[in-house]
């Protein structure tokens, strides 16, 4: 059995990056091991869809909901705060060290692991609901979130390309380097742009026409 290049380009129009993501998670570093159709389909909608897709489309959806798609002013700093700002401090740090030793499936690991803590802290904050009773507060939590997704935008680079193009144009930013991901890139009243889907549901219909060219 063999899946052609030319092929899936054609079944799965611009969406090359969820097959170098489904790739780079599975790949053979240390051992064999065997690329599913099925296991694509989980992974691009569990974790592209479902984790990196979903938490970029909140905070841009929120911020153009609440201020008109400029970024709030970060205010005073709870201990969850400065925990999340810390992690996105170490992330480049942690999977460049993956990507130099050429690991990377862990790399990968680390980027989507900050996916998901951007996921949780808005799950925990709740900032949909906090607006109505503590404004500033909101504005902080929500500047945090963007500062993660502009972070994102960078750390995905390697793994994502057209992805991190797209997350870049969407939060209006311009070409950034991998050592400024540590930093906060989206000032206070910078405007971003109005949210478009990272990624799209891969449905079973799509996949059972795969499988079906393997028989």
């Amino acid at each position: 059995w063999a899946i052609w290049l030319h092929e899936y380009l054609e079944d799965f129009k611009n969406q090359q990056d969820v097959l170098r993501y489904a790739l780079c998670a599975t790949a053979p570093e240390s051992k064999d091991t065997d690329f599913t159709w099925k296991d694509f389909q989980t992974r691009n909608n569990s974790e592209l869809v479902g984790v990196l897709g979903n938490f970029v489309n909140r905070v841009v959806v929120l911020t153009n909901k609440y201020w008109e798609g400029r970024v709030p002013c970060q205010g005073k700093l709870k201990e969850y705060d400065q925990e999340v700002l810390q992690a996105i401090k170490l992330a480049p740090i942690k999977i460049g060290e993956y990507i130099e030793k050429y690991k990377l499936r862990d790399a990968l690991s680390e980027m989507m692991k900050l996916a998901r803590l951007g996921n949780k802290y808005l799950a925990d904050t709740e900032p949909w609901k906090l607006k109505k009773i503590d404004e500033d507060r909101t504005k902080t939590i929500m500047n945090i979130a963007l500062q993660l997704t502009a972070s994102l935008s960078i750390l995905s680079k390697p793994f994502l390309p057209f992805t991190a193009n797209k997350l870049a144009a969407m939060l209006n930013v311009s070409e950034i380097f991998w050592d400024q991901s540590a930093e906060q890139l989206l000032p206070a009243n910078h405007q971003i742009k109005k949210a478009t889907l990272l990624f799209e549901r891969i449905e079973d219909n799509q996949i059972q026409a795969q499988l079906a060219k393997l028989v």
